[in-house]
């Protein structure tokens, strides 16, 4: 029997293969082809801590007679990852080995600890001890001492050979407060590049000075672990945000899931980590090259070579918005729709800083779930309560590696005056919602946005995501009802105009469906649109096969996993996947109904995914202004017809290119060419 869906594991392998063909693409300036293997290594590690995590705890479970399938099926899923990412770091290794000769012919050239040259040994020197030896965390391993391998760090693991035929083994922490990457002198018209890893390696013998030794082997290693907590029955009350930080401190000691280790490393010296680190049977060692921790290419240094990067676009102006004068003004005439990185993110700051000091204004809430180090947005919120302001603020501290980052901004809002709302038991709040409240006279006046993103300065730069800055006060009206149930979770409201998860996610959606699958059966037009992040409901899954049986046309766009299989005779012929990998990361959820002519559209916080449909806080807005309407579909439009950077997926061929005679069309290139045409218009 033909499966009917895809592993969400796999799957999302699969997107990540999606980000190592940008890395291979000659097309791609070389140093942003770098930083796509950093972003595919970023990924990979976030992947092992949650998701293969999940599934080793199920591989680690005592097999009964109810779980013993789930325990064989397990086993074998984390067989067949563990297969995938060896394929895929070996081609990972052989595009970085490539990448390297192209910077090479571009006078920029990588140096090992073999290959320094006479005139840079002083300037190496120099630097190991100024900048790299007082960070060095160095310990000595024993057969008798439990020992710290902290999370996701990466290492060199020496084995000294002593004079009397002894070994000891010992650990260097690979430095995180310094750039990985060290630019040296010029020579010539050459830019000489070395890792740090090199730096320490040629310095081993200042470190192990002491020690009378006859030969030193220095390979990397790096741990990852289970950073997937499940945390039932919080108390939200004061202990939550120590119960959060004890749970972030448990992630750096708990279960190893990863292994990975210099190819080259010794037996003796590879087995003795196994031991010591306690890899069991169903973790994943992969063999890799020198260097690991390769996500830190993300952040290659541009060298002042600009011809190697990407051309840097403007942030645009949204078309007559204008950001110097009152924004509340013009929103309470008109909504507007904001498109980053398209367009700037001041514009959002913009209205929360007019409002901290506008004297109608009496309060604001928000939403908040990833932040920018050095925020804009927390800074205008405190501004606002040193003015006055009633200022609430829900943030959640459960978003996944930002706990700590989110754990300081609360302390800070709170030592501000500002309300703290901690969250809603067993859901996290992922909803991107703001409420303005503005009196006029006595009448008072609901402002607001809602977004597909994050409230976040950094991302919104490469991040696409759609928001809303309206004053409708039907929408607003209920977006205040669902700061209603984050103060009393135990009110539960209807919605008219706003979908809301957990409550009415699927519900509506499905009713939306079936009016599609009832034009479709009359003989009427019927369509959906739906651009995600990822696509794993199995529910949803089922009923999209049913609406494309039904004759209901169902285009997605869709970045990461996807579980739906298209294209299948009986199941989902009507059905068309695609994804865009390209300079942008591809955020915003959007939804689009046919609707017999009078078509709906929404933008949404929530991917369907059952995470998100019954285990979190979701809010998606319909666009009701006809304007901003088409404004979404011809960005859908322009994605749907990328014959440059879209990609079929799930289909006989994965991952495999679009390409057509048709016009060349980019789509993140025409967005923004779409969209200051629209300035200009």
């Amino acid at each position: 029997m033909e499966p009917r869906y895809i592993n969400r594991e796999l799957s999302w392998l699969d997107f990540n293969a999606r980000v190592l063909q940008e890395a291979s693409n000659k097309e791609v300036p070389i140093l942003e082809r770098l930083r796509f293997i950093g972003i595919f290594s970023n990924n990979l590690d976030e992947f092992f801590q949650v998701r293969y995590a999940t599934v080793k705890r199920i591989a680690d479970t005592k097999p009964t007679s109810k779980n013993s399938k789930d325990h064989i099926a397990a086993k074998n899923l984390l067989d067949q990852i563990t297969s995938k990412v060896i394929n895929l770091q070996s081609k990972s290794s052989l595009i970085l080995e490539s990448i390297e000769k192209s910077l090479k012919n571009e006078n920029i050239v990588f140096i090992n600890e073999n290959e320094v040259l006479e005139s840079q040994k002083e300037f190496l020197k120099d630097y190991f001890i100024r900048k790299i030896s007082p960070s060095l965390v160095t310990v000595i391993l024993s057969n008798n001492k439990l020992h710290d391998f902290k999370d996701n760090k990466a290492f060199l693991i020496t084995n000294i050979k002593l004079i009397d035929d002894n070994n000891i083994y010992a650990l260097v922490e690979i430095p995180r407060d310094i750039s990985r990457f060290v630019v040296l002198p010029k020579k010539g018209d050459k830019q000489y590049i070395m890792l740090i890893d090199d730096i320490i390696r040629y310095h081993l013998d200042i470190i192990f000075s002491f020690f009378n030794y006859s030969d030193i082997e220095a390979n990397m290693l790096k741990i990852t672990r289970d950073a997937e907590f499940d945390i039932d029955d919080i108390d939200l009350s004061k202990s939550y945000i120590k119960k959060i930080q004890e749970y972030v401190n448990k992630r750096k000691i708990s279960n190893p899931v990863r292994l990975v280790y210099d190819k080259n490393i010794s037996g003796s010296t590879l087995s003795y980590l196994i031991k010591k680190i306690k890899i069991s049977s169903y973790d994943s060692l992969i063999p890799g090259g020198k260097y690991h921790h390769r996500s830190d290419y993300m952040n290659f240094p541009d060298l002042g070579r600009s011809d190697l990067l990407y051309p840097k676009e403007k942030a645009l102006d949204i078309n007559s918005l204008k950001i110097e004068s009152n924004l509340l003004d013009q929103i309470s005439e008109k909504d507007f729709l904001m498109y980053t990185p398209y367009h700037s993110f001041s514009y959002l700051v913009s209205i929360l800083r007019q409002s901290a000091i506008d004297p109608s204004v009496k309060s604001i809430k928000i939403t908040l779930y990833r932040l920018s180090k050095k925020s804009n947005v927390i800074s205008s919120l405190i501004n606002a309560a040193k003015n006055g302001k009633k200022v609430l603020v829900q943030i959640e501290l459960q978003a996944r590696f930002d706990e700590e980052n989110n754990i300081k901004v609360s302390q800070q809002l709170k030592a501000a005056g500002v309300d703290l709302i901690f969250g809603v038991k067993g859901l996290k709040v992922h909803s991107k919602i703001c409420l303005i409240e503005r009196f006029k006279g006595y009448k008072k006046r609901f402002y607001g946005f809602v977004s597909t993103g994050n409230f976040n300065e950094s991302t919104a730069k490469i991040y696409s995501d759609f928001t809303l800055f309206t004053s409708n006060q039907k929408i607003l009206k209920e977006v205040h009802k669902v700061f209603d149930f984050l103060k009393a979770n135990y009110k539960i409201h209807d919605y008219k105009h706003l979908i809301v998860s957990p409550h009415q996610t699927s519900k509506k959606l499905f009713e939306l469906i079936d009016n599609e699958i009832s034009n479709a059966k009359k003989g009427l037009k019927a369509n959906i649109i739906f651009k995600l992040n990822s696509f794993t409901s199995y529910k949803f899954v089922d009923k999209l096969y049913e609406a494309s049986n039904s004759g209901v046309k169902i285009k997605l766009l869709v970045r990461g996993i996807c579980c739906l299989i298209p294209g299948k005779i009986g199941l989902s012929e009507n059905i068309e996947v695609k994804s865009v990998v390209d300079k942008y990361l591809e955020h915003s959820r959007v939804y689009v109904f046919e609707n017999g002519g009078k078509t709906k559209v929404y933008i949404s916080s929530a991917d369907l995914m059952t995470r998100n449909i019954e285990k979190r806080v979701e809010v998606a807005c319909p666009i009701y202004q006809d304007n901003l309407k088409q404004q979404i579909l011809k960005t859908l439009y322009i994605s749907d017809n990328d014959n440059v950077k879209t990609r079929l997926i799930n289909h006989t061929s994965q991952n495999e290119f679009v390409n057509n005679s048709n016009k060349t069309i980019r789509s993140q290139l025409d967005t923004y060419t779409y969209f200051k045409n629209n300035i200009l218009n």
